[in-house]
């Protein structure tokens, strides 16, 4: 037997059976450029002097993982299709005298060229068109362009492996399919029908359960802090109850048709069922792939793209003012060092910086406040460390960073003339509610809730919290801290004085930032550590955050567009195999329907019937999943200070549009596909 016997028999199966391997070879590449391209952006050693570039870098390497791990369950999917392809042919030469050993071979040689081929193709596309990724990146970010092309020899060498292995899994599982099954089983597994699963009812109610549960942690989840904690793991009961559902459902869907008789024994619809109900299981699995992949591109486009184009609205919430100066006071000894002159002193010297500018404060904001974590729940402040912790489910739900404001000072930045008996406090609420009447302290002291404030001053500290925050007007905040600080006496749970201090200029952007730096200057000079104490500050500018705020959510849309594409070609790809795939085993009976009188025109009016049950159902699934998604989504994004809803709705509506034109191009496509094989004009 000539040494190149079996690749030239792998290469004849490759050629011959070419609309299968052709866009499986096409999804490789295009998944090995994509590894690629996010592996050698990952590692551009221009993020490192670009402001923000260290969080791209983590986004974008968080994004090689993700490629990695999806490639590996895609693959692995539609690699499925073609061995059920291939089933038939290793049987027939199987028949015809090569045993499994020789089948074996020919199939690990199959294995090699597609490797080869995806590879080259892959990474040739890859580093071709890695300098334009690059260059949209660096645009993206603000980042100063560079004409340089270089190519990145570990991204290089990561793909190789990492492909590598994926193809070495690819293989073993195909090999073991061949060994475990007989000629004659090979020979038939493509004319195989599909039993319907047993207990398909209860298939599908527990799957609609799992839904159910899932549907519901997406809107009863309230604080942004738990929504990141079971995000994970709604789309986990979401992924596992499409596919019971979708699998039961095709089932029960067939049964309840073929009961009516008026709708079933019609030429239209009686093909269009019986094909349905001969692949059942599997028509319900591919169908739910579909759905996924669908709510997938949806889900991310919504995310990466609210944030991209809200940027500036999260800038804003962040930063509601041009310059904010912080000041906190607090002694090594656990009390706090504040004291009426200092405050006064730090004024003085702010503001005669701003005379040196030639500038005047507006929307001045200046008041005093104190905050602690603690967990606010049925009446009951508690801020001691050791419950608040504790991290348990009813601690997460209910920690809130808490505000402690003056009412004097409330009332002289907001220009209200609220008052207050003994007791009493106003509240605001920053994404959370409280709706007890009183609030319990550790001692027995009891806060009324008077009202609930509409508005509070500007905080930038409550809109970076991860964690709710809830602000409380209070007559006397000495008496208050004092009661929280006696309980403990610990430095990372302590409530002592700090002193806002915010305002816009009309200063262009390089004058604000260089205000901003001479007044941290100024006040790092300002040292009390005489007194016995120290405090710590912060000067914050927004103009010299906006790039790298516009940087962060370019690079996190960048990688959403990078995903989505990957997905969308997935989503095609799954489409495509399931057309052409049912299209070659439902060719010999359309070719029997044709010669006992069945026409072309019925044969199209059969293919649209059957289209329109089964292919509408997932982008409908898709949706249906984004809609219960949003009040979650919302609460992720609001974790970026993105609280702007119309934004997002619109967003959402944009992204359904442009990717229900694009499913509908599929189905067109792959539809005369379809007809072109069971009508015999391949």
């Amino acid at each position: 037997m000539k040494i190149d016997f079996y690749p030239r028999l792998a290469w004849d199966g490759i050629r011959k059976n070419k609309r299968f391997y052709l866009p499986y070879i096409l999804t490789c590449s295009g998944m090995i450029m994509m590894f690629y391209i996010i592996h050698h952006l990952a590692a551009m050693k221009a993020l490192d002097g670009m402001i923000g570039g260290g969080t791209t870098k983590l986004t974008l390497g968080l994004g090689v993982w993700v490629i990695a791990a999806f490639a590996l369950v895609f693959l692995t999917y539609t690699n499925s299709f073609l061995m059920r392809r291939r089933q038939k042919e290793f049987g027939l030469y199987n028949i015809l005298g090569m045993g499994k050993k020789n089948l074996s071979l020919v199939f690990v040689w199959e294995n090699l060229i597609l490797y080869g081929i995806s590879m080259v193709l892959g990474l040739v596309c890859g580093i071709s068109l890695s300098k334009m990724a690059e260059l949209g990146l660096v645009r993206m970010l603000y980042g100063e362009i560079s004409y340089d092309f270089t190519i990145s020899s570990e991204a290089i060498w990561d793909t190789v492996l990492m492909f590598g292995a994926i193809f070495v899994f690819l293989l073993i599982k195909g090999l073991f399919s061949i060994w475990r099954l007989s000629a004659i089983a090979l020979m038939k597994s493509e004319n195989t029908g599909e039993k319907p699963p047993r207990a398909n009812y209860l298939l599908g109610i527990g799957g609609g359960m799992i839904l159910a549960l899932a549907y519901y942690i997406a809107v009863s989840i309230k604080s942004p802090l738990l929504a990141l904690s079971w995000f994970m793991i709604a789309v986990i009961l979401v992924i596992l109850a499409t596919y019971m559902i979708f699998v039961a459902g095709s089932v029960m869907l067939c049964r309840i048709l073929q009961r009516n008789p008026k709708y079933y024994y019609q030429k239209d619809h009686f093909v269009a069922v019986s094909s349905m109900m001969y692949r059942m299981k599997r028509n319900g699995a591919g169908l739910a792939s579909i759905c996924i992949l669908s709510t997938m591109v949806l889900v991310m486009m919504l995310g990466s793209g609210s944030l991209y184009f809200g940027a500036e609205d999260s800038l804003r919430t962040r930063y509601p003012r041009d310059i904010s100066v912080s000041v906190d006071f607090l002694s090594y000894e656990g009390d706090h060092v504040y004291s009426k002159e200092k405050e006064e002193r730090i004024l003085a010297n702010v503001n005669q910086i701003l005379e040196k500018h030639e500038t005047i404060p507006q929307n001045v904001e200046c008041y005093l406040s104190s905050s602690i974590v603690g967990m606010l729940a049925h009446g009951q402040l508690v801020t001691n460390p050791k419950t608040v912790d504790s991290m348990s489910p009813e601690i997460m739900e209910n920690l809130a960073q808490i505000y402690f404001v003056p009412l004097d000072e409330y009332n002289e930045c907001m220009g209200t003339n609220e008052t207050l008996e003994k007791g009493e406090v106003l509240i605001h609420c920053v994404r959370r509610s409280y709706e007890d009447p009183e609030i319990h302290l550790w001692d027995g002291t009891v806060l009324t809730v008077k009202k609930q404030l509409d508005e509070m001053m500007g905080n930038g500290d409550a809109a970076m919290d991860i964690i709710p925050s809830v602000f409380v007007v209070v007559n006397d905040m000495d008496t208050i801290m004092a009661t929280i600080n006696s309980e403990f006496s610990t430095e990372d749970h302590y409530c002592s004085p700090e002193l806002h201090y915010g305002f816009d200029t009309d200063l262009d952007s390089e004058e604000e930032v260089n205000l901003a730096e001479e007044i941290r200057a100024c006040v790092r000079e300002l040292d009390y550590t005489g007194d016995g104490g120290f405090y710590s500050y912060s000067v914050e500018c927004r103009e010299a955050e906006r790039e790298d705020f516009y940087c962060t959510f370019g690079g996190i849309f960048y990688l959403g567009i990078i995903l989505s594409i990957v997905f969308l070609l997935a989503t095609v790809l799954i489409i495509y195999y399931k057309q052409v795939t049912e299209g070659y085993e439902d060719e010999s009976r359309f070719a029997i329907m044709q010669k006992v009188g069945m026409t072309k025109k019925d044969i199209r009016r059969s293919i649209n019937a059957q289209m329109r049950m089964v292919f509408l159902l997932p982008i409908a699934a898709a949706v249906l999943h984004l809609s219960f998604a949003f009040p979650m989504v919302q609460k992720l994004l609001a974790l970026f200070n993105l609280h702007n809803v119309s934004l997002m709705v619109w967003t959402m509506v944009i992204t359904v549009l442009i990717f229900g034109i694009f499913y509908g191009i599929i189905y067109k496509v792959t539809s005369n596909a379809y007809y072109s094989i069971v009508s015999g004009k391949q």
